[in-house]
């Protein structure tokens, strides 16, 4: 990667020996690293056996966990929040597990509204809940920098399933909570 990174410094007219960009090849590379570390991580080992049983049935939601991740058309950065919400079945998940669910799926290239389905159904697959509800909202630097440069643009994407799609009241009561 060091070496891509090198021939795009070089291909964009720069001299990748100047001193300012002397180690932007391998400072490039380690940031691209990070970035898209959602790819080698495991979603059991994030969770850690942190599902606890309960006998609470009623909606969880964590609000306003920020969110970078990198669109896969132009890998520019889109940046966030993302708001989950389940209804336990049994069993509940640690409060900080829901915001390495999220940081996993967003560490990759990928489109919001495949981002969102992912958060959702792994909430879904991980904790048997009856239903789950994922929120979106973020800004685009593929829209904010380049194209239509449209810079007060905020994207919202919501993934509802189980008892969020098939009440509308349980899905009115997440969007009333939001909003507090």
């Amino acid at each position: 990667m060091e070496k891509a990174y090198l021939d795009i410094l070089k291909k964009i007219g720069e001299d990748p020996d100047r001193p300012g960009l002397a180690d932007t090849p391998k400072r490039a590379a380690m940031a691209m690293d990070f970035l898209t570390q959602g790819y080698g991580l495991d979603i059991d080992i994030i969770i850690n056996d942190a599902l606890f049983p309960s006998d609470t049935d009623e909606m969880v939601i964590v609000k306003d966990i920020e969110l970078y991740s990198m669109c896969e058309h132009h890998i520019l950065p889109f940046i966030g929040k993302c708001h989950v919400a389940y209804i336990p079945n049994g069993k509940v998940i640690g409060l900080s597990k829901i915001a390495r669910v999220v940081d996993m799926f967003a560490r990759r290239l990928q489109i919001q509204e495949n981002l969102t389905n992912e958060i959702a159904n792994c909430i879904i697959d991980k904790t048997q809940a009856a239903g789950a509800a994922v929120i979106i909202e973020a800004q685009h630097m593929c829209m904010m920098m380049r194209g239509v440069e449209k810079q007060n643009s905020v994207m919202t994407t919501s993934c509802m399933l189980g008892a969020f799609r098939n009440s509308q009241s349980t899905r009115a009561e997440f969007l009333s909570l939001l909003n507090k």
